[in-house]
């Protein structure tokens, strides 16, 4: 089968649209999504800083949506042809953490979702027949279809816009499910938000959903406008006595906080702000040492890092949507579509804050 895909072939290039080959159908347990929209998420990008560990060339997305066109069976599908699925990320299902219901932290998440390292022969090749890396994050979803675990996709309502869907299936997944998830936080509760890019800003909605009262950090004037916009107070980091200001906008410290930024002093003003026995959260990846300082884990404070908002997707997504759905989750306010052509633009415009969450739309799509 042969189709159009967005290929990333070395970590300083642009990425090219160009047709690719995929050599066999879907194994069972597997599906063929014809993809409707694709999110675009930082983790996509940072494979140009993964120091060569996540391989190239390769297709990536990971925040795909659409519609299934073929299934490989098995004694438990349950997801058929002409099925609107979300995508999200991949896990083995038989480790011990995945069988306590916590996928996002399979024993095999990382090498899964971001260094190749599902064990099969090359299944997508491009025109010259050369092997393109294992699947990104189970999906390889910056193309017109997708070959994945069914255990990846979520079900929707084919009445829904699919093609505006793809980010449930990790960003906002991961700033929801923060919130609703790993803290279980509601009425009463306080959160501080480090961040407002798609991550904070739908950790945001779903705190107000849930009648939290959030504080949003960020250094760009336009992020804070949005973040008040989904119901919270809006603070520049470069306030002076940031992490007192905090403290007083929440009652005496926050019970909660949320970082997205992986800057190392905003993360030591995070664990200032909470209040005894608070919890932060960490989601960005740390590129450099951490050096706490002294005081910031006194009294009851802790600090880990969070995957995926520690959530089930096939739990998690509908949520979601019913909250969309009901005026409370608007997530859709935060993209800006391109044609899967334009994939190089909507890297651009990320990089420089023009954009909170691209979502690539295959040609089908964007005519």
């Amino acid at each position: 089968m042969r189709f159009r895909a967005a290929v990333l072939r070395s970590y300083e290039k642009p990425f090219t649209v160009e047709e690719v080959v995929l050599r066999t159908g879907p194994a069972v347990g597997e599906i063929l999504v014809e993809i409707a929209g694709t999110g675009m998420c930082r983790t996509d990008l940072a494979v140009r800083r993964s120091a060569g560990r996540s391989p190239v060339p390769a297709v990536l997305g990971h925040e795909g949506a659409g519609v299934v066109v073929q299934t490989g069976g098995g004694p438990d599908a349950a997801i058929g042809v002409g099925d609107h699925v979300v995508l999200s990320f991949d896990s083995c299902g038989y480790c011990r953490t995945c069988r306590g219901a916590a996928p996002a932290y399979c024993d095999s998440f990382a090498s899964l979702n971001l260094f190749g390292g599902r064990k099969e022969p090359p299944r997508l090749i491009d025109a010259a027949g050369k092997a393109l890396a294992p699947r990104w994050f189970g999906q390889s979803s910056f193309a017109e279809y997708a070959l994945v675990s069914a255990r990846n996709a979520v079900r929707v309502d084919p009445a829904l816009p699919l093609e505006l869907l793809g980010p449930l299936g990790c960003g906002a997944l991961t700033g929801a499910g923060a919130v609703l998830n790993t803290f279980s936080a509601g009425p009463g509760d306080t959160l501080v938000v480090f961040g407002a890019g798609a991550v904070g800003l739908t950790a945001v909605m779903a705190a107000t959903a849930a009648g939290v009262l959030t504080v949003a950090v960020d250094r760009h004037p336009e992020r804070l406008v949005s973040a008040e916009r989904f119901g919270a107070i809006p603070l520049s980091a470069a306030s002076p006595d940031l992490s007192e200001r905090i403290r007083r906008l929440t009652d005496g410290g926050a019970q909660y906080a949320l970082d997205t930024t992986a800057s190392p002093p905003l993360i030591n003003k995070a664990l200032q702000a909470l209040r005894p026995t608070g919890s932060l959260g960490l989601v960005a990846r740390l590129h450099t040492p951490l050096a706490l300082e002294p005081g910031t884990l006194d009294r009851g404070r802790s600090v880990r890092h969070l995957c995926e908002g520690g959530a089930i997707p096939g739990v998690l997504i509908p949520r979601l949507i019913g909250l969309w759905r009901a005026g409370r989750f608007p997530f859709d306010q935060l993209i800006r579509t391109y044609p899967l052509a334009g994939i190089n633009e909507a890297e651009r415009d990320c990089d420089a804050g023009r954009v909170v969450k691209p979502v690539l739309l295959p040609e089908r799509a964007s005519r």
